[in-house]
Order: C-alpha cells, then sequence, then structure tokens
C-alpha cells in the first residue's frame, strides 16, 4: 500500500492540431482515435500511478489551442504542478509557437521559481518521419536553452515514449510538490527521440 497520496494537476499546451488530445488518450486508455476531434475549451482525462512510496493521482488538461479560447484556457492554469509542451514534427509553425506557449503559462501562473518548474516538451507524429519538418536537434536545442526540459519524439498513433513523457513530468511535478526549493533537470530524466520504450505497469490501487 502506498505510504502517501499526491494529486497532481498537469496541463498540456501547444497548436491546435498537435495531438495534445490523442496523446492523452493513449496515455490514459491506452487508445487512438483516428477521427479528428476539436477540443472545445478545456478537457480532462484522470489516471493513477505509483511513483516510489506515492500513489499520485494525475488531473491531465487537454486545452484547446485556437485564440479565441485564450481566457478560458487562462483560468485552467491556475494551481498547476507540471506542463506538457507539444508541437507537431512535421508542423515548423507549431515548434515556433512553443516558447510562446511556455511564456503563456508562467505569466498566466506566476511560479516562484520559473526556471524550473516542471516542464517537458513533446514532438509528436514521429511515425510521419517523411514529412518531418522539425528536427531533434532543434527540439534539443530549445530544451538546452529554458534549462535542460526533457524531451520525447513521440507518436500518439502507436504510443512511442508515450508513456515515457507523461511518468517523467509527473516524477517532476512531484519532486517539485516535495521540495519546492529543489532543483530537477532534464539531463537526470532523459531526452528520447525516436526509440520506442517499454510500457511499465503504472497503475495503482489508491
Amino acid at each position: 500500500m502506498a505510504s502517501r497520496k499526491e494529486l497532481l494537476k498537469i496541463i498540456v499546451l501547444g497548436d491546435y492540431g498537435v495531438g495534445k488530445t490523442s496523446l492523452m488518450e493513449q496515455y490514459v486508455n491506452n487508445r487512438f482515435g483516428c477521427p479528428y476531434v476539436l477540443t472545445i475549451g478545456v478537457e480532462f482525462l484522470t489516471k493513477e500511478i505509483m511513483i516510489e512510496d506515492t500513489c499520485c493521482s494525475l488531473s491531465i488538461w487537454d486545452t484547446a489551442g485556437q485564440e479565441r479560447f485564450h481566457a478560458l484556457r487562462s483560468a485552467f492554469f491556475r494551481r498547476s504542478d507540471a506542463c506538457v509542451l507539444v508541437f507537431d514534427t512535421t508542423i515548423q509553425e507549431s515548434f515556433d509557437n512553443v516558447n510562446n506557449w511556455r511564456d503563456e503559462f508562467l505569466l498566466q501562473t506566476g511560479p516562484s521559481d520559473p526556471e524550473n518548474f516542471p516542464f517537458v516538451l513533446i514532438g509528436n507524429k514521429i511515425d510521419l518521419e517523411p514529412q518531418r519538418t522539425v528536427s531533434q536537434k532543434q527540439a534539443l536545442a530549445w530544451c538546452k536553452s529554458k534549462g535542460n526540459i526533457p524531451y520525447f519524439g513521440c507518436s500518439a498513433k502507436d504510443g512511442t515514449n508515450v508513456e515515457h513523457a507523461f511518468v517523467t513530468v509527473a516524477r517532476k511535478a512531484l519532486a517539485n510538490a516535495k521540495d519546492s526549493n529543489a532543483v530537477t533537470t532534464g539531463g537526470n530524466l532523459g531526452n528520447i527521440d525516436d526509440e520506442p520504450t517499454p510500457r511499465p505497469n503504472t497503475g495503482c490501487a489508491c
């Protein structure tokens, strides 16, 4: 039995169409829905995982990427424990906008230590390699410039690295919650692009 329980709120941000909803569905429900459904406003999914001796209840929020949802989106940033930034590896503009998404999030949340707030960056749709326009090198360079944010090349379609990315940000969020002054770096958690990782058994009975 877990000795501790923790509720962690994770925000998923990025341009519309980059696959935020699909990534969440793949992680939480282990499925990929081909029909594209536009997120209207804000939606969320929950998942419980074990991290060491702590049972973490993850509340993962999917925010609409369109500008008209800006006011609604910002209201849900408050009291967030971590943020997943997502871009489409086949669309350069979605990568260029990642910096704006990060800045907007930090502006709205105002964390006490923005340089060490738990972020991860996901480059989605690596299964579409022939259409790729954003290289791993570009993504890693951006992450390094922002304090070594962990980077994951993912495919919401086949599940490549999806679980690893979300577990990593949950670990960072938990560490930050335990000690707000602790400095966590992406270098210790790895940067992963095209190689699939085993899916750990992350379910827990809290």
